[in-house]
């Protein structure tokens, strides 16, 4: 049991996992941040030429 816990403990299998997590974070709040800027210029965009026709 004690050599199981040391192993469990230095294993360095579960920092992949912590990177991966983070990577994806990054990418969301990337994502959510362009949108919520380019969004009300699109959204403008879009009135204007339904406005148009």
């Amino acid at each position: 049991m004690r050599a199981y816990l040391f192993g469990f403990f230095h294993s360095h299998g579960g920092s992949t996992v912590t990177e991966y997590a983070l990577i994806a974070t990054l990418i969301a709040v990337t994502i959510i941040g362009a949108v919520t800027i380019l969004g009300q210029d699109v959204g403008n965009l879009f009135n204007d030429t339904a406005d148009a026709l």
